[in-house]
């Protein structure tokens, strides 16, 4: 991982840092130059599940989630949201998506693109976007949240935050 992402990982403490963090990684990408803003990805794991079934509701922490993450997303000019077939997925993307006045658009849980995604599938599409470590998501882990952005001619920077 780059050198610059532990320093931002320790610069986020709470919502306020959060958002800071993201704000300032939004910015590093448009100061890089219009192509570099334009191909900024940020990966969500869905919201935490009403239940174990496969395709399960959001609970009301999940809904919760769901909504924070509108809130924090709203301001960053988002052009398109995707998230799986799968409820859980679109529940977290739809409040999203609602705040950038966009639709959400599915894509099959087996395809190499989205937004929102499951433990066992952000990992490998980072790994086709370009990063070359495997990022370990747990099964308990509904927060953690990935923004790549790619450098010209080297693999791009990868920051790992917890909304």
């Amino acid at each position: 991982m780059n050198d610059r992402a532990p320093l931002l990982s320790r610069a986020v403490r709470g919502k306020k840092g959060f958002r800071t963090a993201v704000f300032v990684l939004v910015l590093a990408a448009a100061a890089a130059g219009p192509a570099a803003a334009q191909q900024a990805v940020i990966l969500v794991r869905h919201a935490e599940k009403a239940d174990s079934s496969k395709d399960s509701a959001l609970s009301e922490a999940g809904r919760a989630r769901a909504e924070a993450l509108a809130v924090l997303v709203a301001p960053l000019g988002i052009t398109a949201v995707y998230a799986s077939e799968y409820r859980r997925a679109r529940l977290t993307a739809e409040p999203a998506a609602a705040a950038l006045g966009l639709k959400v658009q599915t894509y099959a849980a087996g395809d190499a693109a989205g937004v929102i995604g499951h433990s066992n599938t952000l990992p490998e599409l980072m790994r086709r976007l370009g990063h070359p470590s495997e990022e370990i998501i747990a099964d308990d882990d509904y927060g953690s949240l990935f923004v790549l952005l790619p450098q010209t001619g080297d693999t791009p920077v990868v920051v790992r935050l917890h909304y």
